[in-house]
């Protein structure tokens, strides 16, 4: 069979059922063998699209999500999807196609050097040089994508390569177990944590799994510790009883406060591309790392005690030894929460208009199902979504906090529908970040998705204006004009609406959602609250909290 016939077949042995792609000269061998395969195409209008919706299949599903493009532009507009999954610890696997390389006729016409380029931003990139390495060549690309911690991962099959005979057949996975924390560790561990008399939990995006879920509920069940998630955590422990919030701001909040009294933190599944919400001090706190991997030391983060090995699994050990201490002393976490539940809820009386964004969160909290998605673009808005929107369940407020890049809002969503059809999925996105892939507005219709687009419309970019004031900077270079998103909307055949009232949003919220289709609205915001005043009157009211 042809090279481009064995690509396929190892896709399919490696459990793929969709690959996310935008089309090209270079790849229509790899196009026509998926079109007799069992494999979905599902192309879209941007590889960016096509990227960001992949690593969220990777981040839903834990099996890596796969997207193709040609060579040159194609393949770098790839790069930032790429730093996107790597970064986020999502598996995804990239193809890109490529001139062929024994004889070319059109000398270096688009001819980047993609291998080189992806280098920085995936654990492993490989020029396909010949077909009979292609199970070996995937079987290494999928196998480097589902380790822990988790990522990207590159293949390039130039032309030629793609049409060669071959008689090679697809590599099975291995079966594979991840290794348990050591014995000691977990014991050292835990005499730690019995011997402090502030303990607090710290779940971060490594957490994120559902045995690990499961085992940290129970943990937290049995001992009433405290804990609080970094904003790729939310979620992993339903943010109900113990919670202490989600480190959101940069300083200075509610759970800054709690952070500051623990004189032991436990730290499940984090690592410091998220920056840890506090600076270690040797004679304040012992620090415990609990990870698949050891701690990457950073002067933010030198954790005295690591349990290295699968999370879950340790958090059992830990469970099952652990005994609650009647020294604990939670009082004044208790207090912090209480102080903290009643500021979350104050937005509720925000009825001004355009909307506040602490209201908006409320609104849409109210709209959604516990199971319902919410997909988070990167703005201003983020960080209010990440602070006040409170989850019950894990991958139920995605967002991203490693390389924040705008534009991802509206993939991310299109791919959480495809992944749990039977869900309610809405995009939260500002005008700026919607704009940049806006486009794929086009694809979630052409797949019939039931999916709702809430557009925040300030006419600006929100964050970096909130930035520029932070810094006693003028006001210069934020805004921009925007379409008519209603008529824009409906242009791709999409339904177009216009929040007029603050208290007409949440009707909206919930017609939309029970509507079907796909549905826009645009939602005019007001950051004006949301400058550095309101974050320091929020740290003023938690500074009053005294032990």
């Amino acid at each position: 069979m042809k090279s481009a016939e064995l690509f396929v077949k190892c896709l399919e042995a490696e459990g793929v059922t969709q690959v996310f792609a935008v089309p090209g000269e270079e790849n229509l061998d790899l196009v026509e063998a998926l079109r007799e395969s069992s494999i979905k195409l599902i192309v879209t209008r941007h590889e960016q699209g096509a990227g960001f919706m992949a690593a969220c299949y990777g981040r839903l599903t834990g099996k890596p999500g796969v997207c193709l493009s040609t060579l040159g532009p194609g393949a770098t507009n790839l790069v930032t999807p790429a730093a996107y999954a790597e970064l986020g610890a999502m598996p995804m696997v990239l193809i890109t196609g490529q001139k062929p390389i024994k004889t070319s006729k059109q000398g270096h016409f688009q001819i980047v050097d993609v291998v080189d380029l992806m280098r920085p931003v995936t654990r492993y990139t490989r020029q396909v040089v010949s077909g009979e390495t292609i199970p070996a060549r995937m079987r290494e690309a999928f196998r480097r994508a589902e380790e822990e911690r988790p990522g990207a991962t590159h293949l390039e099959v130039p032309e030629d390569i793609l049409r060669e005979t071959v008689s090679a057949t697809p590599v099975q996975a291995s079966q594979t177990r991840r290794p348990v924390a050591e014995e000691k560790a977990v014991a050292r561990a835990v005499a730690a944590i019995e011997k402090a008399r502030r303990p607090l939990l710290m779940i971060g995006a490594g957490a994120n799994r559902k045995m690990t879920s499961r085992m940290l509920r129970v943990l937290v069940d049995k001992t009433a510790i405290p804990f609080f998630s970094t904003q790729m955590g939310k979620g992993v422990v339903g943010e109900t009883d113990c919670w202490m919030g989600t480190a959101a701001l940069s300083d200075g909040d509610y759970v800054h406060r709690v952070i500051e009294h623990a004189d032991c933190i436990v730290n499940v599944g984090h690592d410091v591309v998220e920056k840890p919400p506090f600076l270690m001090r040797d004679d304040k706190r012992t620090v415990i790392h609990i990870n698949f991997s050891s701690a990457a030391v950073d002067p933010v983060y030198f954790p005295q005690i690591e349990v290295v090995g699968d999370i879950a699994n340790a958090i059992w050990q830990i469970g099952e030894r652990i005994s609650v201490q009647s020294h604990w002393d939670f009082e004044f976490f208790h207090r912090v929460r209480t102080a903290m539940l009643e500021d979350l809820d104050s937005g509720r009386s925000l009825d001004g208009f355009p909307v506040h964004p602490r209201r908006l969160v409320h609104a849409v909290r109210n709209a959604m199902p516990e199971d319902g998605i919410v997909s988070l673009d990167n703005g201003l808005y983020k960080v209010w979504f990440a602070r006040n929107y409170r989850t019950t369940r894990p991958n139920t407020l995605l967002l991203d906090n490693a390389l924040a890049t705008m534009g991802a809002g509206l993939p991310v969503a299109m791919a959480a529908r495809l992944v749990h059809p039977d869900r309610k999925v809405l995009a939260v996105c500002g005008d700026g970040g919607f704009m940049m892939n806006s486009q794929e507005l086009e694809t979630a219709v052409r797949l019939k998705l039931d999916l709702v687009v809430l557009i925040l419309r300030d006419d600006a970019y929100g964050m970096i204006r909130w930035k520029q004031k932070d810094m006693d900077l003028p006001d210069f270079g934020m805004d921009f004009g925007n379409p008519d998103f209603v008529r824009y909307a409906e242009s791709y055949g999409a339904h177009g609406h216009r929040v007029e009232s603050t208290g007409q949003l949440e009707k909206l919220l919930h017609e939309c959602l029970e509507a079907g289709g796909v549905q826009v609205i645009d939602c005019p915001i007001d950051y004006s609250d949301s400058q550095p005043e309101l974050m320091q009157r929020i740290a003023q009211r938690a500074s009053k909290l005294t032990p």
